[in-house]
């Protein structure tokens, strides 16, 4: 039976979203349909579609009490809004449904499990959220509540594991037939690490293990965790918070990490071999996975940054959106992305340029827009008298512009958003240290009307920002100190109307 509060929420959304033109949204980004989006929630392939939901405050552009939205794609980018699907209406989720996932149940039927939240007051007069694992079980499109949630307490904690920091259950079906989950924990020193439970049903849970420990490496808290078999290893994705920077590698506050590695069967611990970030732009977070029904390993993120995502030029009606989702594999050690492949088929109108020699200033004809999916092979003239810098500039007026900029003598690419229009002091440029063949570089640079995704060297590294540029500036440029020899092939990108 569907609460009143739900009822509310959505009859809200419907009533809202009338006012929010297409144009002033993403092109093909998931937005929220109104108000506050968060974290990717419950990614998953259902009944032939894929299902998205995501942390959501339906009445106001700023974080509120969490519900979750809930949005369905048959490509993943074209994306038809549904109603909420879950509202804070139960003692134990009152406070918040915070992060989760989705599983299909053998009888056919969703599975939600979500992190409940009740703020429990302290002696000191303050409150504090004690936070529980819960479900609710639906048909792809209405859910109801387990009437024995929360389903995961404090009372299923490893000794030391904190009830304040436990949330964010990511759900799988394993090959033995066993339902999984691994749950954001830390423990009484703020360390993080991720548990890992088993059920036989997705509904009664049984603590297995501590699958990763942080050991005091990365951060604090890990948020939103992962786990996945890909290639041959085992990956752990999570969010830490409070991260200090390690050279370029990762970056003050919270930040995204990819480890990979094997897992131990018996012991059900994980094993780390390498480390690296998720992405090394300004705006990633949270990122969920799915396996796509033709085998493919898929991942979204939140494409924002929570230390800048209060600070905004000006309040609209929605704020927050998804990173274009990415296709992930493993090479020599490392994790890839790659756009979805189903973006091909959104490109039109191409455009060429080949041996372009750019020093000084350059602009091509037919090179420009705001929905562009623009690929650069870029090299040297002569290997003997290597360039300084190299950058091409978009989103561009006489006013404003981002860029990414490649200097090949320090092996650095950054971007660089502070003449996009931002009028707040918040974060405009993030460094990443790259690899490159006597400065030789690709780049894939993929712009929506509010973000760019620049991945690098087929995948390689991924570096993501978002942007609020007038939607008129669409100048696209190259610069070079030195001599540079680039190829340009440019795609427009058809304009999705929801």
């Amino acid at each position: 039976m569907t609460s009143q509060t739900l009822r509310e929420a959505r009859k809200h959304e419907e009533m809202m979203e009338v006012h929010i033109a297409p144009k002033d949204r993403p092109a093909f980004h998931l937005s929220p349909r109104v108000g506050w989006m968060n974290d990717p929630n419950g990614f998953s392939y259902y009944k032939g579609e894929y299902h998205l939901f995501y942390q959501y405050h339906p009445y106001d552009s700023f974080w509120g009490p969490m519900h979750w939205g809930h949005a369905v794609s048959k490509d993943l980018l074209h994306w038809e809004y549904l109603p909420a699907a879950l509202a804070p209406d139960m003692p134990y989720d009152k406070d918040g449904c915070f992060s989760g996932s989705a599983v299909t149940l053998s009888d056919g039927s969703q599975l939600l499990l979500y992190t409940g939240v009740m703020k429990e007051p302290q002696a000191d007069g303050s409150f504090r959220d004690v936070q529980t694992q819960c479900v609710a079980i639906g048909d792809g499109r209405d859910y109801e509540k387990a009437l024995d949630n929360p389903v995961l307490t404090e009372k299923d904690l490893p000794e030391g594991g904190s009830r304040y920091d436990f949330r964010d259950p990511k759900v799988w079906l394993g090959e033995d037939g066993v339902y999984y989950c691994v749950v954001g924990n830390c423990t009484e020193n703020h360390d993080g690490q991720i548990l890992l439970y088993s059920s036989a049903d997705g509904l009664h849970w049984k603590y297995e293990s501590i699958l990763a420990k942080n050991n005091g490496r990365f951060g604090r808290m890990w948020e939103c965790p992962d786990f996945f078999a890909l290639d041959g290893k085992r990956v752990v994705l999570t969010s830490p918070q409070d991260m200090l920077p390690e050279g370029f590698e990762y970056h003050n506050g919270n930040g995204t990490l990819c480890l990979i590695g094997d897992f131990d069967k018996n012991k059900k611990t994980f094993s780390e071999e390498y480390n690296q970030a998720v992405d090394y732009g300004i705006d990633f977070y949270a990122p969920q996975t799915i396996l796509a029904p033709d085998g493919r390993r898929i991942m979204i993120g939140w494409m924002q940054n929570w230390d800048t995502c209060n600070m905004r030029n000006q309040p609209k009606s929605w704020f927050g959106q998804m990173s274009l989702p990415r296709e992930l594999s493993i090479k020599n050690g490392r994790l890839y992305q790659s756009p979805v492949r189903e973006l091909d088929e959104l490109r039109c109108n191409k455009v060429e340029h080949k041996d372009v020699l750019v020093n000084g200033l350059v602009r091509l004809k037919g090179v420009e827009g705001r929905l562009v999916d623009m690929e650069l092979q870029i090299r040297p003239v002569d290997k003997a008298q290597m360039f300084q810098k190299f950058a091409v500039r978009f989103a561009q007026d006489e006013i404003h512009h981002t860029a990414i900029s490649f200097r090949p003598m320090e092996s650095i690419l950054k971007v660089d958003r502070k003449f996009s229009g931002s009028r707040r002091a918040i974060i405009h440029q993030r460094r990443s240290m790259i690899n490159h063949e006597e400065g030789k570089l690709k780049l894939r640079v993929i712009l929506d009307r509010l973000s760019v995704e620049v991945f690098v060297n087929d995948g390689e590294q991924v570096m993501t920002a978002t942007i609020d540029t007038p939607q008129d500036a669409g100048g696209i440029s190259f610069f070079a100190d030195g001599n540079v020899m680039v190829d340009v092939v440019k795609y427009d990108i058809k304009d999705i109307d929801r």
